[in-house]
């Protein structure tokens, strides 16, 4: 079968999250192969070969997410990593900075509403959290 985005993004966050020091040698190649992987696309696209169609999900932001990713959560791994400053990046970098509101706010596009115990945010208003992971990502990525 082919590699899957959503897999790929959450491998890599797994493996960032682990301090570089304390990272073995298959770790860090791990995260290698990736990094790679994820930037073999463009991250603004996600057109990642596992299947023929590109999901919606990629493109619309959320909290909590399952096993889903988004383009804010590639971004943001990769960032986290030192790639913030990267071209291939840039994309992403401007798609994310689309959708910031004229308060500087995220919409939570994306939910598990009703599939928990509580709804978080309510799909469609600003987001809180949405918009902490946006500046979060931002932070990390000098601008152009």
């Amino acid at each position: 079968g082919q590699p899957c985005g959503w897999g790929a993004v959450k491998a890599v966050k797994a493996l960032a999250a682990v301090p570089a020091t304390q990272r073995t040698p298959a770790m860090q190649r791990a995260i290698e192969a990736g990094v790679e992987f994820l930037f073999s696309r463009d991250p603004a696209v996600a057109d990642y070969p596992y299947t023929e169609r590109v999901s919606p999900h990629w493109f619309k932001f959320g909290f909590p997410l399952s096993y889903w990713s988004d383009v804010l959560e590639t971004a943001a791994v990769l960032a986290e990593l030192g790639y913030g400053g990267d071209s291939r990046l840039a994309p992403a970098i401007a798609l994310i900075l689309g959708k910031q509101d004229a308060h500087g706010r995220w919409k939570l596009e994306n939910a598990l509403n009703r599939k928990m115990w509580i709804d978080i945010e309510q799909r469609g208003k600003p987001s809180k959290w949405v918009t902490l992971r946006a500046l979060r990502v931002l932070k990390r990525c000098p601008p152009a």
